[in-house]
């Protein structure tokens, strides 16, 4: 702007939501570091109104001008509404990394207070589970579609390296359940792999998430980056607040190449709304985080270092930490009074990081991602709906084959083959997948040879799903049901 104040587009939020905001709003006005705020709905009071989707025209059109949002929780209410406002936010604007860092906070007690804990998740935002894609395929049988992009983890990969590179941190481990979903975690590892050899200064390497859940309760401090799937992220972020004093503590930027959008990783609280006793910290570190991204260090060390100094000194805190009802609580306003009254103090038990500019990275806008130089279909998978036992559906599918380009190979329920029968004790459901491979194995299987096929198995059997079984550059784009040869 002419005035060289910055726009931010503000949403209060729900719950405890505007008691934050206006907590980190009071603090970051007080640094005179000139942000003009465009005060914006989302969230619960939206839906309410009639707006499926949690967030009106008005809100959006802000974004678009001002690039940049800080924001209080929002609730999704039961009973109406439709889909996540929080998630429908990083979704409309490509929010590709969910960033999400934690810190031994000094004057919070916790069972790993002087373990040094100061890492950063740093989640995919996107895609994965999240994508929301969810079919019932049968009665009872529902199904989600976990799609991982190459373009996609390569985005949250390379911005995983650029913080490590900005914050000075040493080393970004990648955590993924690879070693059972070959396919979708295993393209997260695979693009992690590539792109690590193109920052050497960074130690890189992989970990089972599981075992990283493990790891992070029994030696946090050996993580310094850990990057992640969207449903992997979710979790493990919210395991490592519980390290560091709780989600009072926990802030995040949900960081894209066009807009960016901070809040708390905790949500509406609405039992302590309006009492004047919640802890904005979260709010305000994600608010220090806004800061930082718009080049504005100097006011973020300003905050943080105030607000560390106040957190040493012990004099104000609040509830959460002492106790609400311990005569020790300091409300959230005398807690905001005294971070402002500390500017200009530097905390001396706290190790301060130095911070640089964060390079997000840009990948190509175009839609293919990865060329194969050779493609075909060897086959097709028919998912079918069907009350009868697998040793009376796989002789009918057999015989409906005859005569077509494919003949069945297996089926499996829920994973598992079934049929041929190799004496496994699978308790089955009316959801079968049903694989069909071509009679002659040097063939490229057309869409005319797949319908024919599920022509026939239509005549007798419910079906509601097919996938073309791929084989790119002569490797197998498909995997193996557990049992199959």
């Amino acid at each position: 702007m002419a005035d060289g104040s910055i726009r931010v587009t503000l949403i209060p939020g729900d719950g405890i939501g505007p008691e934050c905001i206006e907590s980190t709003r009071r603090i970051i006005d007080a640094t005179g570091v000139g942000i003009e705020w465009e005060v914006c709905e989302a969230g619960e009071s939206v839906f309410k109104k009639g707006i499926p989707s949690g967030v009106p025209k008005e809100t959006i059109d802000s974004i678009r001008r001002t690039r940049c949002v800080l924001k209080g929780p929002l609730g999704t209410p039961v009973g109406y509404g439709e889909k996540s406002a929080n998630v429908t936010l990083r979704k409309l604007f490509e929010t590709f990394a969910n960033v999400r860092p934690v810190r031994e906070m000094p004057g919070v007690p916790t069972p790993y207070t002087g373990r040094g804990i100061d890492l950063v998740v740093v989640r995919e935002n996107v895609e994965d589970l999240y994508a929301g894609i969810e079919h019932m395929q049968t009665p009872g049988v529902a199904q989600c579609l976990k799609l991982i992009s190459r373009k996609g983890s390569e985005k949250v990969i390379r911005l995983a390296f650029e913080l490590a590179r900005a914050e000075g941190r040493k080393s970004v481990a990648c955590a993924t359940k690879s070693n059972i979903m070959k396919l979708t975690e295993g393209t997260f590892k695979r693009t992690f792999e590539d792109v690590a050899k193109e920052y050497p200064d960074v130690e890189a390497w992989h970990i089972i998430v599981d075992n990283c859940a493990h790891q992070l309760v029994k030696k946090p401090e050996q993580f310094d980056i850990i990057v992640t799937t969207n449903m992997n992220g979710d979790i493990l972020s919210d395991l490592t607040s519980a390290l560091i004093g709780g989600l009072g503590f926990a802030p995040s930027a949900n960081l894209g190449n066009d807009v960016a959008i901070f809040e708390a990783v905790h949500g509406t609280a609405p039992k302590y709304a309006g009492k004047n006793v919640i802890n904005p910290t979260a709010v305000l570190m994600s608010g220090i985080m806004m800061l930082r991204y718009l080049g504005k260090f100097e006011a973020a060390a300003t905050i943080e270092n105030a607000l560390l100094v106040t957190l040493e000194e012990g004099k104000y805190r609040t509830g959460d930490v002492v106790g609400y009802n311990s005569g020790l609580a300091a409300s959230t306003t005398e807690y905001t009074d005294a971070i402002i009254a500390n500017f200009g103090r530097t905390p001396t038990t706290t190790t301060l990081r130095q911070y640089k500019p964060l390079q997000i990275p840009r990948i190509s806008s175009d839609l293919v991602a990865v060329r194969p130089a050779s493609r075909r279909v060897v086959g097709v998978d028919i998912f079918v709906e069907s009350a009868l036992l697998p040793g009376e559906i796989g002789p009918s599918l057999e015989a409906l084959a005859e005569g077509t380009a494919l003949k069945l190979k297996m089926i499996s329920n829920r994973g598992t083959q079934v049929y041929p029968d190799k004496g496994t004790m699978t308790d089955c459901v009316d959801h079968y997948r049903c694989r069909f491979i071509a009679r002659d194995p040097n063939a490229d299987i057309s869409d005319e040879d797949i319908y024919a096929l599920v022509q026939r198995v239509a005549s007798q059997h419910r079906w509601m799903h097919i996938e073309k079984l791929p084989e790119f550059d002569g490797a197998p784009g498909f995997t193996k049901a557990q049992g199959e040869d």
